[in-house]
């Protein structure tokens, strides 16, 4: 490893000469406080920054060894030192003139989720952190004045503000750590006590608009029914009450604009934890739960959907189905049984966004339509062996059927933002209509069996032996060479980072595990347990890009089943 002093000698001996002379500074050199590493050197200022990594001994940086007991914990400081980091940096941002991209300084820019991601890692000796820098330059010649200021002005300026203990507000790093250890709490209480969802009173649940997650201002603040509030007690914040959504299924009702699909909003995205001052800290979901709707146009490769669909009039197979342009209903029907796969307890469905004929079918149309003529069986008929057979809870928002009202466990009415449990005057109500008819099938969860299988050659390489590029679009798909995988109505994504990491796990699994043996479970559960046990090495190398955020094992099987390769 080379010391400070040999890189500034390095840098101003390049100075005006040609920008791909920048490239002899690869390498890892010890500065006083930490370890700067130069992992890729941009081509030119106008092509894409490159690639830093600094390094912090983790005992020098200081920080209680009782924040990082727990899991939680460790998360939630990586995600308060990558947010510390990216705000001193941004006062030094573009300071270093020049062409091109001269002078940017960037590193995550993290949304109101906290996500493990690449960006931050402490480990057992070291924090790691890794960002971006435009190296300077005046056209295509060096500036390796402005270069040396970056790296010996600001870097250790914001490495030391950000990354040692000392230098921080000591209340404000406890505090992230400690919303994360409750948010842990409420999830194992929730498991505990046989309940789908938590959502604290005083909770802000509406965002700022459809582009911006952040809280909206002078919303109406959360308060629980006095039927569903429960009482938790955790460590730091101690007592907290809020509506507590048991197991079973639950139904969310109401006129439109009086907050349903507000409230299921925020649940789906409960599986995540949410910084202080997002409105939503306390809503907690049950981590494993998916959000389903219906996909028209996605593939779907060997799904047994015979639960809901069978008896096809042109006699195709509902037990090893495939089709490369599903209907509402398919795609509907498949989603649920993936979700089984993917080993899901809580199911979250908006009416709105659903297949109609997949979600029930009244009785006058079975009276129009005979039994015998409709292949589907809808969601109504099969939701309450989900439960009973299968364990899978549902929460439903319901606007148009009152069908579902005989089969709910619960029943919530949002009447301007503020939930109503009106479960005992419905079910009165429901004694004097009759229940709908069901006549669904014997219940069976399928075997999960499907494999993935190899196309010709190694898909996951190109013709000459080299790994097939990687290109994200932001949070709503990826390509790996040509071949794109839309997860735009993947719900539960919340960041292109995470994308991004799932374009990396598939490309893996393309080269080592579609290899016509492994099954899609197999496949999704060795790499998840890659990701836990090795971290992003196992599937990047030894450079690590910075711009990578952990994926559930949810959305990894959701990467699977829509990638068409």
């Amino acid at each position: 490893m080379k010391t400070a002093a040999e890189l500034r000698t390095s840098l101003r001996a390049m100075d005006h000469r040609s920008y791909p002379a920048y490239k002899s500074l690869a390498g890892s050199y010890r500065f006083d406080r930490f370890i700067l590493s130069i992992d890729h050197v941009q081509g030119d200022p106008f092509a894409s920054p490159s690639s830093v990594h600094v390094e912090v001994d983790r005992k020098a940086a200081g920080f209680p060894e009782r924040f990082l007991q727990q899991v939680c914990g460790r998360i939630a400081l990586q995600d308060y030192l990558t947010r510390q980091f990216a705000s001193r940096m941004e006062a030094y941002n573009f300071k270093a003139k020049g062409s091109g991209k001269s002078g940017l300084l960037s590193i995550t820019r993290c949304g109101q989720e906290v996500l493990e991601r690449s960006a931050c890692e402490i480990a057992q000796d070291r924090i790691l952190v890794r960002f971006h820098v435009g190296f300077p330059a005046f056209g295509r010649t060096i500036d390796a004045g402005g270069l040396e200021k970056i790296l010996f002005e600001f870097l250790p300026k914001c490495v030391e503000s950000s990354f040692f203990y000392r230098n921080l507000n000591a209340k404000q790093v406890e505090a992230a750590v400690y919303l994360a250890e409750d948010q842990q709490e409420v999830r194992r209480i929730l498991a505990k006590n046989g309940l789908a969802a938590f959502v604290a009173n005083g909770s802000i649940l509406p965002r700022k608009s459809g582009v911006s997650d952040l809280p909206m201002k002078d919303s109406i603040p959360f308060v629980s029914p006095g039927s569903m509030e429960k009482t938790l007690r955790l460590p730091h914040r101690g007592e907290v009450k809020g509506m507590a959504i048991p197991q079973g299924i639950t139904l969310i009702v109401g006129g439109g604009y009086h907050g349903k699909s507000t409230l299921l909003s925020a649940l789906q995205m409960g599986v995540y934890n949410h910084i202080s001052g997002d409105g939503r800290e306390l809503v907690i979901t049950d981590a494993t739960a998916v959000k389903l709707r219906a996909e028209e146009g996605r593939s779907i490769r060997g799904t047994d959907i015979s639960m809901f669909i069978r008896d096809l009039p042109n006699g195709k197979d509902t037990t090893s189905f495939d089709t490369e342009d599903a209907s509402g209903s398919t795609s509907q029907a498949a989603g649920v049984v993936e979700s089984i796969e993917a080993g899901a307890g809580l199911f979250l469905i908006d009416e709105d966004t659903s297949a109609t004929n997949f979600m029930v079918r009244d009785d006058f149309m079975q009276q129009v339509i005979s039994r015998e003529k409709e292949p589907i069986t809808p969601f109504l008929e099969r939701a309450r062996d989900l439960y009973e057979k299968a364990g899978i809870s549902t929460i439903l928002v319901a606007g148009s059927s009152g069908a579902f009202f005989h089969i709910a466990d619960r029943i919530v009415q949002m009447d301007c933002y503020r939930p109503v449990d009106i479960t005992g005057r419905v079910k009165k109500l429901c004694m004097e209509h009759a229940a709908p008819r069901t006549q669904a099938p014997g219940f069976a969860v399928p075997d999960f069996r499907r494999v993935m299988r190899a196309a010709s050659g190694n898909p996951g390489k190109t013709a000459r032996g080299e790994r097939k590029k990687i290109k994200t679009f932001g949070r709503d798909a990826f390509s790996i060479d040509r071949e794109t995988v839309d997860l735009r109505l993947v719900e539960q994504l919340a960041d292109s980072e995470q994308t991004s990491a799932l374009a990396y796990l598939l490309r893996y699994g393309t080269e080592q595990l579609m290899d016509g043996k492994h099954t899609v479970r197999q496949v999704a559960e060795r790499l998840f347990s890659l990701l836990e046990q090795k971290g992003w090495e196992a599937f990047c190398g030894p450079y690590v890009p910075c711009g990578l955020a952990k994926p559930r094992i949810q959305e990894v099987y959701a990467c699977l089943n829509r990638y068409r390769g």
